[in-house]
């Protein structure tokens, strides 16, 4: 049975190559980090990525066009509950300018599950956009 430690440490690292990945405008690393299909509710919107390869990557060109985003950062990342191979994570993160200027600061709640031996991240319903 793994440890409270050894699940949160798996965690993450699946948000931090999210974020990595992300900050690359590289949809196929943040493929890598989820589970199929992976559910995103955010803007009102309730999104099905079936498989990989279907990030929309026309969300970061809007928002590079009309909010000048050119990075984000995790700010708290909480894991409020978890039970066996799925745990959910309370998190903040902050969208930036080119000049470091902050865009927004986002609430969201992420579900990571473990399947066939991998964490990742499974479903995603945030507060921004």
């Amino acid at each position: 049975m793994d440890s409270n430690d050894d699940i949160r440490a798996a965690c993450i690292d699946v948000l931090d190559r999210f974020m990595e990945a992300l900050n690359r405008y590289d949809a196929a690393g943040m493929d890598a980090t989820m589970h199929f299909p992976h559910l995103r509710l955010a803007d009102g919107k309730f999104t099905v990525y079936e498989a990989p390869g279907c990030n929309p990557m026309d969300l970061f060109d809007r928002l590079r066009k009309e909010d000048d985003w050119k990075y984000s950062r995790w700010g708290r990342r909480e894991l409020v509950q978890y039970h066996g191979d799925k745990v959910h994570v309370a998190l903040s993160y902050t969208r930036y300018r080119e000049d470091d200027s902050v865009i927004g600061v986002y609430d969201s709640l992420y579900i990571i599950t473990r399947v066939g031996g991998r964490w990742g991240i499974q479903a995603r319903s945030s507060f921004g956009p």
